[in-house]
């Protein structure tokens, strides 16, 4: 049994301490087992309780989900400290430099440059593919879709096929591709959240349904 420190509040230190605990020898089996993988899916399933609490306005439901968001990331910290790459602190120093680094108009620096020209000197992108290729891959498709089309979009770049096109030439799955990436591209152009337009569907949809069996 650990003893700890029993405290009427607890702070960002005494998370990163009780997490290092419970992966510790000493500490809890199933922590200690885990790994950047296996706990891969638990950290997106945890933003999508954040996003659900944030949706209802939910004070209490926040404060918990978060917390489990930020015991994501400071796990995953662990795991690195123990290997000796690096720890928590890094990764704090790290989104701080960015923030700094991306706001010249709040910091200081050269203030004709934009967040996202500071995001490619930062990356060293200097082609439009460089910064398309830079977009996450782990993304739901659809929404990945609508930033490459974003993206391209700011950098005078677009897909060669237009949303009519694409619908008259739709015969296979790699034809679909296409179609749903025309309207992602739409979606871009028009400032519309493809994966909130779908869900706002989704549930017309079951509506409709729920209206037609008590009809």
């Amino acid at each position: 049994m650990v003893d700890f420190m029993s405290k009427p509040r607890y702070d960002m230190a005494d998370l990163v301490e009780i997490t290092h605990i419970l992966r510790s020898p000493g500490g809890c089996p199933w922590d200690q087992a885990q790994t950047h993988q296996s706990i891969r899916r638990n950290f997106l399933e945890e933003t999508y309780e954040v996003c659900e609490a944030l949706d209802n306005d939910d004070l209490e439901l926040m404060k918990e989900e978060l917390g489990d968001v930020l015991l994501q990331v400071v796990f995953h910290a662990d795991i690195e400290r123990d290997r000796g790459r690096f720890d928590f602190d890094d990764v704090c120093d790290r989104v701080c430099k960015k923030l700094i680094f991306r706001h010249p108009h709040v910091f200081g620096g050269d203030q004709s440059k934009s967040w996202e020209d500071c995001k490619a000197l930062e990356k060293g992108q200097t082609t439009v593919s460089e910064k398309l290729d830079a977009v996450a891959r782990s993304l739901p498709s659809l929404w990945r879709a609508e930033k490459l089309a974003s993206k391209a979009k700011k950098n005078g770049a677009a897909w060669d096929e237009t949303l009519p096109e694409a619908v008259e030439r739709l015969e296979s799955a790699e034809d679909l591709g296409k179609l749903l990436f025309a309207c992602a591209q739409w979606a871009a152009a028009h400032q519309v959240d493809p994966e909130e337009a779908l869900h706002g569907a989704c549930e017309a949809f079951i509506s409709q349904i729920a209206a037609e069996e008590q009809a």
